[in-house]
């Protein structure tokens, strides 16, 4: 019993602990989005001296922050609807058609995600490049869709092994061809994975900064990460301003999340128990 209760505290000392590191960064950056740079630099870890909002205004009008949330949100929201959609139907049809050519197909797909992006990313601009395709939001949206498959597919490809097939043979007695049947059987099945693939395709392209820095190069062009570049002078760095504009980038998403809590934690804990 002792021992129990040892071990109890002793992870709870632990999580406490790692709560506390995780914090740390989140607690800097808003204590200092009130300060100047100066008092950033003089005192990283002291409290403002008073709330003021000038930061926040001036990152508002450098970011050019509502051109930069409408191209995060555009880029953001197709690519995700597209992961989803295009991957879920590729998982589906490897799954149901055994073929020899789906396996081989399959461990490609599993064997790319070793495949760091920093060992492609300079033939890819090139490649671009030449061809005249750079600075364009939905090139970009259409290499976060190629970039994102075969995650999203190895996803959902073990989901689907579970579902009984006798229930797609049911529908196609009834009338439905495969097309309908993976809309009107499977897809809906596919909701808790489904959650766990969008929560993690949103994080991920919503925070990226290294492919639209590479791709979209004029300012109008930027996301929000990428409009953080413009505190970033030739021999010096607005820090005040800069931590509120990374504010100002990551609340959007805590917002969602705050609001969604409930259907993503659902849609997480069923995905976990399938």
């Amino acid at each position: 019993m002792k021992n129990r209760r040892v071990k109890r505290w002793a992870k709870y000392i632990l999580v406490c602990i790692l709560l506390v590191i995780f914090i740390i960064p989140f607690y800097l950056m808003i204590i200092n989005s009130f300060k100047t740079t100066q008092q950033f630099v003089k005192s990283p870890f002291s409290l403002p001296d008073k709330i003021d909002f000038h930061n926040y205004a001036d990152a508002f009008e450098k970011m050019n922050f509502v051109n930069a949330i409408g191209n995060s949100v555009i880029i953001t929201a197709i690519s995700v609807v597209l992961i989803l959609l295009t991957s879920s139907m590729a998982a589906y049809f490897l799954v149901r058609h055994k073929w020899r050519i789906n396996k081989i197909i399959f461990a490609i797909l599993v064997a790319s995600m070793i495949v760091p992006f920093q060992a492609i990313m300079i033939p890819l601009v090139s490649i671009y490049g030449h061809m005249g395709l750079m600075n364009s939001k939905w090139v970009l949206i259409f290499m976060y869709m190629g970039f994102g498959q075969a995650f999203a597919i190895f996803i959902f490809h073990g989901f689907i092994k579970n579902i009984p097939i006798e229930i797609e043979e049911a529908a196609l007695i009834d009338g439905c061809n495969r097309l309908q049947s993976f809309f009107k059987i499977v897809f809906p099945l596919l909701k808790p994975v489904m959650i766990t693939v969008l929560i993690l395709d949103v994080l991920w392209i919503w925070n990226d900064y290294l492919l639209p820095s590479l791709v979209l190069l004029s300012p109008k062009e930027r996301t929000l990460p990428l409009s953080t570049y413009s505190f970033f002078n030739t021999y010096s760095v607005d820090f005040a301003p800069l931590m509120a504009g990374i504010v100002l980038t990551i609340l959007p998403v805590l917002v969602i999340y705050l609001f969604c809590q409930k259907q993503i934690i659902k849609g997480v804990v069923q995905g976990a128990i399938k």
